[in-house]
Order: structure tokens, then sequence, then C-alpha cells
């Protein structure tokens, strides 16, 4: 049996999703969950962006729950969860991307109703 110490990064395998975090499964024992505030410092609107069921992701254990064979952890500022926001568009970035298309769809209606 591993024993599980706060601060090591180990790798847990997705077996869940609820909309406050992602569950891991860790051995025959040990499970874990890496709440919906750790997974970004960006606002995170879907948890499912970060992995899906069967992905083995690397995580920091935040707190070690011996009782309960519980792990608390994290994937900020991991070279894993980086990577993931890297993918996902955060606050504004998909307005800024919309904009400009929303902006000449409205100029060639305009431009119609002028004909």
């Amino acid at each position: 049996m591993k024993n599980y110490q706060k601060g090591e990064v180990v790798k847990g395998t997705v077996t869940g999703f609820e909309k406050y975090g992602i569950f891991l499964s860790f051995d025959e024992e040990y499970t874990g969950l890496i709440h919906i505030s750790e997974l970004s410092d960006h606002f995170v609107k879907d948890v499912t962006n970060y992995g899906t069921i069967g992905d083995v992701i690397p995580c920091v254990i935040l707190e070690v729950d011996e009782e309960n064979k519980k792990l608390k952890c994290s994937i900020k500022n991991t070279e894993y969860g980086i990577q993931k926001d890297e993918t996902i568009d955060h606050g504004f970035a998909p307005l800024k991307k919309q904009l400009p298309i929303w902006m000449e769809e409205r100029k060639k209606e305009l431009e119609n109703q002028e004909k």
C-alpha cells in the first residue's frame, strides 16, 4: 500500500465528473477529487474540458485523509493544467473571436437594407 504525502505529484485515473470537480482513482484503496477551484486560475465553465473518463492525470496532493482513503488534489500550475488551459477559451476570449464576425454580418445586413 502506497503512503501518500501532501505536496507529492501523483497520477490518478479519471473516474467521474460533477459540476464541482473531477473524481480520480489512485489505486485499489485511494480515491480523490480535483475541486473545480483547483483546475485553473481562470473561470472554469465545464470541468470535462480538463479530461475524460479513463484519462490518467498528474496532479499535486493538497490533503491526505488516511481514515477515508481520500486525496484532495490540484492541477493548477502543473504542466498538465497549463496545457489544458491553453486549449480552453477563458473570460472574454470567445467574445473577442466572435465580435468581428458579428460586426461584418451586421454591416452586410445594413448594406442590403440600403439597396
